[in-house]
This record gives C-alpha cells, structure tokens and sequence, in this order.
C-alpha cells in the first residue's frame, strides 16, 4: 500500500453512473441551448462558491422550490428559456440511476486494506433520503452532504471537515476523486492528490489503483 491513509469521493458522476453536469447538457441540447451556457446557468459558476440558487441550495439556504425557481428566472433572462431543475431529473434518469460496481468495489477494498473512506458531495436537503438510501454500509467510514454542513465545494473548509472526521488524516496523505475538475483543483491546491473521473471511468480508475499502490 502507497503512503495513501484515506480516499474521499464524490457521489454524482463517480459512484452513480448519471452525471448532472452531462444531464444538463443533453437537456440544453433539446431547448437548443449552448451546452456549456446551460450549466453555468443551472449550476452556477461551479468552480466557484457563489450566491447562485443552486449554490445557497447545496448549502442548505434555500429549499428545492425556490432554487428552481431562482433558475428559471435566471436562465429565462439569461437564453429565452426557462430551464427547468424538475425536468433535469427525468435527463438524469436517462443517464442511468445505478451505482458504478468499479468505484463500489474500490471502497469496500479500501477499508479492508485500511484506507479509510469519505463521501462529500455537494447536494441539496430534499434529495437526501433518496441518494443515501443507494449506499450500502460498508462504504464509507463518513459522510457530508454540503446541505447539512454550509458548506460546499470547492471550499477548502469542506475538505478540512472530512480530512477531520476521517481521524485527522493530513492533505498530502490523502486522494480525492471527483468528476467536476474544479472540485479536484481546489483538493490539489490543499495538498490533497487528486482524481478526475470523465463519462467513461476507465482512466480514473487505473489512476486510482495507482496512487493507492495497486
């Protein structure tokens, strides 16, 4: 084993097959929206931490309703056309609603080699019950939803909390695995190494397998 003492994942996009930010897309290309224009109007400017509805959401400042709202005036004014966050899930179900095996396999092996093992995702209060009720209980030894904590990614602070809870695991000694390259970004500048997982997670794994020394 390589000098790796805990792994922390994202969920959406590594563990789940369906990526939001990929959803979005598809349903931007629909509406004849630019793709890319479409997440920033959805998702807000994700490499960042901003008031954007999605962003006071995944914080825990505002419920479903009114993000959805928010976003649809914002993306109305912005493209002539009201994106709508409800209609999103049905273009994630497209994607696929399971778990990734690969990623799923990793975890269990991680802990039973020692690793230790984080989830922090970046989520919103009234998808909870339904995202952790896709994860067995051997996963993970803890778990953040940003919703239930303030905070979410890219701030570093989210990161130091899970570094904590997992016994104070120093940055350097730790990988983070996400599929949002500016989550990884802000890991990396924390010492942490990083892992970016694309739409086919092949790559992400073998580099995984790698920094953990399989």
């Amino acid at each position: 084993m390589a000098d790796v003492d805990a792994v922390v994942f994202d969920l959406g996009g590594v563990f789940t097959t369906s990526s939001p930010f990929d959803a979005v897309r598809r349903m931007a290309a629909d509406h004849g929206v630019d793709p890319e224009v479409a997440v920033t109007l959805v998702f807000g400017p994700y490499d960042d931490d901003t008031d954007h509805p999605w962003h006071r959401a995944e914080r825990g400042e505002l419920d479903i309703g009114a993000c959805r709202a928010g976003i649809q005036e914002l993306s109305e004014a912005e493209v002539g056309v009201p994106l709508d966050l409800f209609g999103l899930l049905a273009y994630m179900a497209d994607g696929g609603t399971g778990m990734r095996v690969e990623f799923v396999e990793r975890a269990r092996r991680l802990r039973a080699t020692g690793v230790r093992t984080g989830l922090v995702t970046n989520n919103v209060a009234e998808f909870r019950e339904a995202w952790m009720a896709q994860l067995d209980d051997d996963l993970f030894d803890d778990i953040i939803d940003s919703s239930a904590v303030g905070m979410r990614k890219p701030d570093e602070r989210i990161y130091r909390l899970s570094l904590e809870r997992l016994g104070g695991v120093a940055p350097e000694r730790a990988v983070f695995v996400d599929d949002w390259p500016g989550n990884v970004a802000a890991a990396r500048r924390l010492g942490m190494r990083g892992v970016v997982v694309d739409l086919d997670p092949t790559a992400a794994l073998a580099e995984l397998d790698a920094l953990v020394g399989w």
